[in-house]
């Protein structure tokens, strides 16, 4: 196997690695992924709270 140029940080790809299709762990551009958790988070939240109104409101006009 080649040697691989190695960088000060353990979890940056090194350019063999990519050209090979190797997986180096840390590596991958998760932007996506965080954007789309991000959303989910939102969404549940706001999910959580149109419950608890309509709940309260439920309640309050016996329901």
């Amino acid at each position: 196997m080649a040697e691989q140029k190695t960088t000060d940080h353990p979890h940056v790809a090194t350019e063999h690695a990519h050209a090979t299709g190797e997986h180096v762990h840390g590596s991958m551009d998760v932007r996506d992924h965080e954007k789309t958790f991000a959303g989910f988070v939102r969404l549940a939240t706001w999910v959580c709270i149109l419950s608890g109104a309509v709940l309260i409101f439920m309640a309050l006009t016996n329901s």
